[in-house]
């Protein structure tokens, strides 16, 4: 497949009730294990790529080393890969536009792009983010690539008091529909698990809406249900293989 056709297809493995699954990778080598075991399409977890070079998450790891790996993925694994871009490495739509334009130089045909101000404090406003939003798809348009911006908000993942999440889906509805009016493609609500408040955002998203599985989190079956389009793992494979290698090391050099 070209590019274009990755990006095509891509697009199309989201689909409400029948999500795309994506279990999150961080380097060529998880990308090629992930796609031998069956996966129709590849997602790095900004966390995961980071704490693999040493970096903490949140733009530390240089934007060069990022698109360094999305190349290497690229260069080995024919499948649509998708690269969490947290907020571009830059606040300003112009800044994050031509940064993007670097992944789609190596071949990636999407992006997660979040509206938290990273380093920052709070959210952009929500006109303010749908802006970068347009800027990149101009970009992506402009490349003929039918690039696919998974817009992220980060409305539940900021706040740990689940018992107020109800309070902020009208919000994050007003977001999904500012960011697909702009030209996103997905709608990413990480840190939401509440059944009732996923269903009724996907009711309401024009965007098919990805959800991140974490502790407390439906199971894939149930999010289907539930209307869901795509279903991601984030950091939770890396933490998963990290510990696994702990343990089998720790049997090593523990004492005889």
């Amino acid at each position: 497949m070209n590019q274009t056709e990755k990006a095509e297809l891509f697009g199309t493995l989201h689909r409400k009730g029948n999500p795309v699954v994506l279990y999150n990778i961080w380097d060529a080598g998880t990308a090629r294990a992930v796609a031998d075991a069956g996966a129709n399409a590849l997602a790095t977890g900004s966390w995961s790529v980071a704490a693999a070079h040493g970096y903490a998450d949140g733009e530390k790891l240089p934007m060069s080393v990022l698109v360094e790996t999305a190349k290497s993925i690229t260069a080995v694994i024919d499948l649509p890969l998708s690269v969490d871009f947290e907020g571009a490495y830059s606040a300003e739509p112009e800044g994050a536009a031509a940064n993007v334009a670097k992944l789609v130089e190596v071949g990636a045909v999407g992006i997660n792009f979040e509206d938290q101000v990273v380093g920052g404090g709070g959210l952009y406003p929500a006109e303010r983010q749908a802006a970068r939003i347009r800027a990149i798809r101009a970009m992506a348009e402009g490349k003929g690539i039918p690039f696919f911006i998974n817009a992220r908000t980060d409305l539940f993942l900021a706040e740990s008091d689940l018992s107020k999440h109800a309070g902020l889906v009208d919000e994050a509805i007003e977001r999904g529909r500012a960011y697909a009016a702009a030209g996103g493609s997905g709608f990413f609500v990480p840190g939401l698990i509440d059944p009732a408040l996923i269903e009724k955002i996907c009711a309401a998203s024009p965007l098919p809406v990805n959800i991140m599985m974490r502790t407390g989190a439906p199971d894939v079956k149930t999010l289907a249900k539930l209307g869901v389009g795509r279903v991601s793992y984030g950091p939770g494979p890396y933490r998963s293989m990290m510990e696994k290698l702990k343990q089998e090391a720790a049997t090593i050099y523990s004492p005889l």
